[in-house]
């Protein structure tokens, strides 16, 4: 099935391009070709985090992570992305929580971004730690990272500049995709990791290579409005899909 390392390909430069890992759509990808959906979060989460370490690694070495704050939102949902992955789910549950999940993340995504040149932080930025909380567990309920969700939440509230909200998500995502892989092998074994990785060693090798050039090039050729705009209408469509049947 040529189609979908491609897809994992596109998925990950897209993503990683505006700072995100991809788990809402490798899910979605995964959930359309009939993956075993209780294997589906693991890929997902993986791959989020191959996606987003070199972003990480390039924001740290750069100088723009926040630490303090963006560790402070990142380990507060930490523990509930862990108790995501460890809440039993029925299959037509997780499609449809997937399914509504990708429609407002890509909703999300179409929101507009505050000006740069606005400094003052709204008043509802110093409690961000406390919205955090909620999209940790979804992020390891469903096998996403949950900065899709953060990311517009942060830029709304002017809680940093546009690069440190960028830098902040991918190490959000780092974290709790970890967390919420640790929740779902308590829930079903540590030997269902060996299960979900046979034979997805191409969608790896595609995301490792996408989410390069993504977060290398993508935003040289082409504004960082028109990725966002291609990357909610994929994610829209993929929801929709899901919940459609």
């Amino acid at each position: 099935m040529i189609w979908l390392p491609l897809g994992f390909f596109l998925t990950a430069l897209s993503y990683a391009s505006v700072g995100f890992g991809g788990g809402s759509t490798y899910s979605a990808l995964l959930a359309l070709v009939g993956f075993d959906y209780r294997l589906l979060p693991l890929v997902s989460l993986a791959c989020n985090i191959v996606v987003v370490t070199g972003s990480t690694v390039r924001f740290a070495r750069s100088g723009v992570i926040p630490w303090r704050r963006a560790l402070i939102v990142s380990l507060v949902a930490a523990p509930l992305a862990f108790l995501g992955g460890l809440t039993p789910i029925k299959q037509a549950t997780f499609l449809f929580i997937l399914g509504l999940s990708l429609v407002a993340a890509g909703l999300a995504l179409l929101l507009p971004r505050a000006p740069e040149a606005e400094a003052q932080p709204h008043p509802a930025a110093r409690y961000m730690a406390f919205a955090a909380a909620p999209l940790g567990y979804l992020a390891g309920l469903v096998g996403i990272g949950g900065g899709i969700f953060l990311a517009p939440l942060l830029h709304l509230t002017r809680w940093a500049k546009a690069r440190e909200i960028a830098a902040t998500t991918s190490l959000f995502i780092l974290i709790n995709s970890a967390a919420g892989i640790v929740g779902q092998l308590a829930k079903n074994g540590p030997e269902r990791l060996a299960e979900a990785m046979g034979g997805v060693l191409p969608l790896l090798i595609a995301v490792v290579i996408g989410g390069q050039l993504g977060s290398l090039l993508a935003l040289r050729f082409l504004p960082e409005r028109v990725i966002r705009w291609l990357t909610a209408a994929l994610t829209i469509w993929a929801g929709s899909r899901l919940l459609l049947g």
